[in-house]
């Protein structure tokens, strides 16, 4: 069992489940201790007892809030250095998709809920870790983007405008930021996670067709790619964003 994160302390947002849930659990493998992070205080709870229970080597403490409020965010990541000592990784995964379909018909404020959100939040994150450890101390950060932030949908473009702006804002900071902090992101196809759901659950076996690999990512496929960027192994990247996706966009399409 790789130890390659002992010692070093981590927070990933949107981890009740899905993607999140399974990064926490790979980065408790490799050694780190995990603050988890999600809205909802019973399903964080409940991924929580379901990681410790895994008995990995990193302790796990879960705290409620929402992403979206800074408040949330600055008790999180001061939770994070009061019990470990350090914020060392940050994976910034917590994402909304309420609008589908033509953005000439979107509703304007859920358009700027989902950028607040899946972009905003994420920079807000990053400024408090920047803050409380990592402008002295150095670290890792990873923003969780998709192939929707690559290439264009036509179905979630709302999503994937913003997903587009994470990416553009991870070159950004990896800039601003090096050489102590590394900024990277992982592009994710579609993973078989409950917020995906309506994009395959119809038709899995039709949805999966369209991948090289022949069947949608898993949240473990994503997590081992995320806990690499966050080692020591990824000590020369910072600004890239890796796709995760079965060799989706390969194809020229999504």
């Amino acid at each position: 069992m790789s130890t390659d994160l002992l010692g070093r302390s981590a927070l990933v947002s949107g981890a009740s489940r899905g993607i999140g849930k399974a990064v926490a659990a790979e980065l408790a493998r490799r050694g780190a201790n995990v603050l988890i992070t999600a809205r909802k205080p019973e399903p964080l709870e409940a991924a929580a007892a379901e990681l410790r229970a895994l008995g990995h080597k990193g302790e796990i403490v879960a705290l409620a809030g929402n992403s979206g409020d800074a408040d949330s965010r600055a008790a999180a990541v001061a939770r994070v250095v009061a019990e470990f000592g350090s914020i060392d990784i940050l994976i910034n995964n917590t994402g909304i998709n309420p609008v589908y379909g033509s953005l000439m018909e979107a509703d304007l404020d859920a358009v700027r809920k989902i950028f607040d959100v899946n972009v905003v939040a994420a920079l807000g994150y990053i400024q408090e870790a920047y803050r409380a450890w990592m402008r002295d101390n150095g670290g890792a950060v990873v923003n969780v983007a998709s192939v929707a932030g690559i290439r264009s949908t036509g179905v979630i473009a709302a999503y994937g405008a913003s997903k587009a702006a994470l990416i553009r804002l991870t070159d950004e900071l990896a800039w601003q930021l090096g050489p102590k902090i590394r900024v990277n992101a992982v592009a994710p196809g579609v993973v078989k996670t409950k917020f995906a759901d309506a994009l395959y659950s119809a038709d899995e076996e039709k949805a999966a067709s369209v991948y090289p690999m022949k069947r949608l990512g898993s949240p473990e496929d994503v997590a081992r790619l995320i806990a690499f960027l966050a080692s020591d192994e990824a000590a020369w990247i910072t600004g890239e964003t890796v796709r995760v996706d079965g060799g989706l966009l390969s194809t020229g399409g999504l």
